[in-house]
């Protein structure tokens, strides 16, 4: 019989957050696949499983090859528990190739709830959180930040500590009056959320920062999101004039200006968009 790839989230920094069912399927793999070796190791110490499944590297580096490598041991009968240094693995984390992988092949896969540090930061923000999206790393060019700026939702974006307070002030010199937040080390000892302006926030955050860094971004104002939509959609309809299939269109368009491909669609043609 196949075995079964079980993803279990671990702490963002708090150990009191590892659930039940996360500490049994640690205990219960054949193997664990972890981000690295020795940060897993140390955390399967201090929750006190001894003797520890054995634990095989599944990093950026060797994904690829590893997920296929990985998906045979299930097919074999083994259960593969996947972790990443912190959180929901393949949320910016390795995981996505052994899942898909998995998927491909029949094989079952289980996700387990537990922490994010993305939701953590987003309620903690004290911004909307009716409509949002998760950037991922929070882009470096001038362009893509205004892309980013130009959203009608809550955008939540991951940041370097080094880079922090360049982007802050990159972000300010375009909006410097946006509300947003900056989530440091976020369920930790030294846990801050500093909310306030762009231009307040990257006058606070000019030197160094430590720490995990997650920023939180307000959506841009009704009169902002109208004059991009009709950017947008006069991009859209020329597109549609040069021979492209609305709806294909709509998607090119909607990755390029930040807008949504619905929105787009229903602007151009009058009509909802086929689910």
């Amino acid at each position: 019989m196949p075995g079964h790839l079980i993803v279990c989230p671990t702490p963002i920094g708090n150990l009191d957050d590892v659930t039940p069912r996360v500490r049994d399927a640690l205990v219960s793999a054949d193997w664990i696949a972890c981000e690295d070796t020795r940060r897993t190791g140390g955390l399967l110490d201090k929750l006190g499983i001894r003797p520890a499944p054995p634990l095989v590297s599944n990093h950026e580096g060797n994904e690829a090859a590893r997920a296929t490598e990985l998906a045979q041991r299930i097919e074999r009968g083994d259960t593969v528990v996947l972790v990443s240094d912190a959180g929901m693995p393949a949320i910016s984390d390795p995981g996505f190739r052994l899942i898909r992988r998995c998927i491909e092949r029949a094989l079952d896969v289980t996700v387990l709830p537990g922490p994010s540090v993305v939701p953590v930061a987003l309620v903690a923000s004290g911004l909307p959180t009716d409509r949002w999206r998760f950037e991922g790393f929070l882009p470096k060019r001038s362009g893509e930040m205004e892309r980013v700026l130009r959203s009608a939702e809550t955008v939540v974006a991951f940041e370097s500590p080094r880079r922090v307070g360049e982007s802050l002030a990159a972000l300010a010199a375009i909006a410097p009056d946006r509300p947003a937040a900056v989530c440091r080390e976020m369920t930790k000892m030294h846990e801050e959320v500093a909310r306030g302006s762009l231009a307040e926030l990257a006058r606070r955050f000019r030197g160094d920062v430590k720490g995990e860094i997650v920023l939180v971004i307000g959506p841009a104002a009704s009169e902002e999101h109208d004059h991009d939509i009709s950017f947008a959609v006069d991009a859209l309809r020329h597109l549609v004039q040069s021979g492209a299939r609305p709806r294909a269109a709509a998607s090119v368009v909607a990755a390029l200006t930040g807008t949504r491909a619905n929105d787009l669609y229903r602007a151009l043609t009058g009509r909802e968009p086929r689910q």
